[in-house]
């Protein structure tokens, strides 16, 4: 485990079920209603969260959270399977998300930061993000930090009464060191 690293009077965690759970599914549920940071239509309950924690913990995935002084989580990041076939085992798809009274204030940036080094000591050697074309937030976010955009899907998704697309930012890591099939 990382050791938390101060952000001001903001600390990075490694989240917990027990203890994060619920804002975890607090700030999803907001981006689903909300947004088109998630192509869901329905708000997820409270036991989604148990099956998305235990394949988090399978898999050895991250979930970092940035807390305030109180211990309040005000985002998360993560990453999951970019897609399950054996040789894509050092490409993962990566997720941020901040709770919606918290944006603009650099939290983004201070978790992404923190999951690329996690990707970098787990042997990852390439981050994937699949943006909604229109959030210029994540994806100014990304290019700042050195993902390159490498494809459009048009209108794969429809939401808000409208089609969607899906942009998708690639960051190439110099890991793993020894990289091997199977």
């Amino acid at each position: 485990m990382t050791p938390p690293e101060a952000t001001g009077s903001l600390r990075l965690i490694d989240c917990t079920e027990a203890d994060h759970a619920a804002a975890i599914l607090d700030i999803l549920n907001d981006a689903i209603v909300n947004s088109t940071a998630l192509y869901d239509y329905v708000p997820r309950p409270p036991e989604a969260m148990k099956t998305w924690f235990a394949t988090k913990r399978a898999n050895g995935f991250p979930v970092i959270g940035v807390v305030d002084e109180a211990g309040v989580l005000l985002g998360f990041a993560s990453w999951g399977t970019f897609r399950a076939f054996p040789a894509y085992k050092y490409t993962v798809e990566h997720s941020v998300y901040v709770h919606h009274q918290h944006r603009g204030q650099g939290l983004a940036k201070h978790l992404m930061q923190a999951l690329i080094q996690r990707a970098q000591e787990a042997q990852v050697h390439v981050l994937v993000g699949c943006i909604d074309a229109s959030n210029v937030g994540s994806i100014t976010l990304h290019e700042r930090l050195g993902f390159v955009h490498t494809g459009t899907i048009k209108e794969v998704g429809f939401k808000f009464g409208k089609w969607l697309d899906a942009a998708f930012y690639q960051l190439t890591l110099a890991t793993p060191t020894a990289p091997v099939d199977g």
